[in-house]
């Protein structure tokens, strides 16, 4: 835990930076703040682990001062002089002072004040100084004590005056312990087990919970960091208890109904909102911008979509008229303020891009790959039981979400053929786990070669698809299939396979809502391509859609708008209810729902010819909604809602300028009905 303001969480570094406000009380309430004050920390723990005898003695004197307040408050002074205020309103702020930080210390990281000893040290050094100070022109001859008081107030000055900051040298010693392991596994040396084990239990690590406890408290001060080089010194760290969470305490037990797809590893389970995830990672968007098409992802994810020679939107197929990345910067600000209110770290973008290369220092990576490494080869072991498999994979499942190197450790570690026979488990966690950690890697470019060309490993989450043991299971399965169709070769690949578009259909049918949009956004993927396309037609993808319009309205119109393009034209039209649900959408959906529809119903009316267009028109109040979208919809929408207007117009002047559509259409129910 560092101590310099900026250090701080951001809900102290006001408080740290010294900017406390002293209250504005008159003399008796003010003593009776401080003597509430002083009492709260002497109530406080002493640090259990680290500066032990600094927090302890720290504490000691403010149940002095408590004793202090609490004999002039019994003396009801009324009074005190300019210098005597002063004095007392100074006190009171070095004793808030004193609080946070050894509130900070006790619920930070242990590893992190551990490594920051010295500058602790130095900061309770500095507090017992400005309370000698202030012991020093404490106002004696304006209150009425006892005399065995005022003796309490010079022995509280004696024990304020200290020349120098206490540094404990068992903590100091721990430290240089810590130091030299992060060197060794940094020059690629598997650390000793039993000296990790000393120091883990010096620590009070000494489970796997408190292990995860410890991540989660170094990742929350990583967050809050605005030096790079304490940045990086604290992602070691986070490697080093990864790795000796793991080694010593074997894997964690899974705990029952987590969600994959958090921002990041945290204490509680968090459902991200629909709208606030990236349509291609469906991680939490933390820099959303809009593309050409007017669909909206993280600028890291479409950006590395563009970089791969994608010149398509990834979610409605179209072409990408322009590369421009527009913030969303309303979006954007509601992601900061619902991260907020749930207590998820957001930091800067530009900040995290810019720290990415200091934090991906070799120390890290090596104690990474060596936590890989070691579950791996625990995987391997055959003759272990359903449950402690489980708990090894659970741990690759969570490994595999942290970042990028991580999934290509666990990869290159040798993982993915080990996880194929625990797809078809009948423990249905293990299951769960193993198809999730597939998912998980596959976000990684690289690993999607690795999946498709492993044997098994795509029959293996096919058939997770179709029959897994639980929703969850399927709509990961679902996921990971979108994730790979990301790559256009393999979305070719994937959709002549008729048991990817029939578990894909199915789960969109009978699966809840979370597996119902995972399976669409998958099948949405596969219909960039014209034959995959005619595939989905056969198995009643319009009917499906126009089904789930109600309940998943931005993905069935997006689906059935790139049906359309896709040759699918004759299968909308022989849909019975495909405009009257799409005109509902466009009357009483949620604004990119409308401006959704509004495109699919003109590729619709361009494509179906005249017969489309006459059961638009049809449709009682539609240039009235048409207007209203055209005045208060998005800039997509509203230039959707201008070519349908010109559409009607022109089809009910008898320009009619389907007409050539409406002949193709014609032709081709002929030759699908000859």
């Amino acid at each position: 835990m560092a101590i310099s303001p900026q250090d701080f969480p951001p809900r102290r570094r006001r408080l740290a930076a010294g900017s406390f406000i002293s209250p504005k009380l008159s003399d008796q309430n003010l003593i009776r703040s401080l003597s509430v004050l002083a009492e709260e920390i002497s109530n406080l723990k002493p640090l259990q682990y680290v500066l032990k005898k600094t927090s302890s003695s720290m504490i000691r004197k403010s149940k002095l001062l408590a004793v202090l307040f609490e004999e002039l408050l019994r003396n009801k002074v009324s009074s005190l002089s300019p210098t005597g205020l002063l004095c007392f309103q100074e006190m009171y702020i070095v004793l808030q002072r004193i609080r946070m930080l050894i509130e900070d210390c006790s619920n930070g990281s242990k590893m992190w004040l551990l490594m920051q000893n010295d500058a602790v040290s130095n900061s309770f050094h500095e507090l017992t100084i400005d309370l000698s100070t202030l012991l020093d022109i404490f106002p004696l001859k304006e209150v009425e004590l006892h005399e065995d008081v005022k003796e309490l107030v010079i022995l509280i000055r004696k024990q304020t005056y200290e020349s120098k900051a206490f540094n404990d040298q068992r903590d100091e010693s721990l430290r240089k312990q810590v130091v030299k392991m992060l060197d060794r596994i940094n020059r690629e040396i598997v650390p000793d087990q039993s000296k990790l084990e000393k120091i883990f239990t010096k620590l009070g690590l000494k489970d796997s919970s408190s292990c995860s406890e410890e991540i989660e408290s170094l990742e929350d001060e990583v967050q809050n960091q605005v030096n790079d080089k304490s940045k990086s010194e604290l992602v070691s760290l986070i490697g080093l208890v990864r790795y000796g969470k793991c080694v010593l305490f074997g894997a964690s037990t899974p705990r029952s109904g987590e969600r994959n797809r958090n921002p990041r590893p945290s204490s509680a389970d968090v459902i991200i909102p629909v709208d606030f995830r990236c349509p291609i990672t469906l991680d939490l968007m933390r820099d959303p911008v809009v593309v050409a098409t007017g669909q909206t992802y993280d600028r890291a994810s479409i950006n590395t979509w563009m970089e791969s020679g994608h010149n398509t939107c990834p979610k409605t197929g179209q072409t990408l008229v322009h590369r421009d990345l527009i913030p969303n910067l309303a979006l954007k600000s509601l992601i900061a303020m619902w991260c907020k209110e749930q207590r998820i770290p957001f930091s800067n973008p530009d900040c995290r891009e810019r720290s990415n290369a200091v934090l991906k220092n070799k120390t890290a990576l090596e104690a990474t790959k060596m936590t890989a490494s070691f579950l791996v080869n625990k995987l391997r072991v055959s003759a272990a039981s359903p449950e402690a498999t489980n708990r090894v994979v659970y741990e690759l499942r969570v490994l595999s979400k942290t970042d990028s190197e991580s999934r290509a450790c666990i990869a290159e570690a040798g993982a993915i053929p080990l996880l194929v026979k625990h797809l078809g488990s009948d423990h249905q966690n293990l299951q769960v786990n193993a198809v999730t950690t597939l998912l998980n890697l596959s976000i990684l470019e690289a690993n999607k070669a690795r999946i498709m060309e492993t044997d098994g490993v795509l029959n293996g989450v096919i058939e997770v698809l179709r029959s897994g043991a639980t929703w969850e299971a399927k709509g990961n399965a679902a996921a990971t299939i979108f994730s790979l169709s990301g790559v256009h070769s393999y979305r070719k690949k994937l959709g002549r396979k008729t048991r990817v578009i029939k578990g894909l259909m199915e789960l969109a049918k009978t699966g809840p809502t979370s597996s119902k949009r995972d399976a669409l956004v998958a099948i949405l993927n596969l219909a960039g391509d014209r034959e995959t396309v005619g595939m989905l037609v056969q198995d009643g993808v319009t009917n499906l859609v126009c089904e789930l319009m109600d309940e998943l309205p931005e993905e069935a119109v997006t689906i059935l708008e790139v049906v359309v393009k896709k040759g699918g034209a004759v299968a909308v039209v022989a849909s019975h209810h495909a405009i009257e649900n799409l005109v509902g959408i466009l009357r009483d959906g949620s604004e990119s729902a409308r401006e959704g529809a509004a495109a699919a119903l003109v590729t619709i009316c361009r494509k179906g010819g005249s017969e489309m267009v006459a059961e638009l028109a049809g449709t009682p109040g539609i240039e009235r909604v048409i207007w209203e979208l055209m005045g208060m919809g998005t800039d997509r929408a509203k230039r959707k809602a201008a070519s349908l207007l010109r559409i009607m117009r022109r089809w009910t002047a008898g320009l009619d300028d389907v007409s050539y559509s409406s002949m193709s259409m014609n032709t081709t129910r002929t030759m699908l009905t000859s």
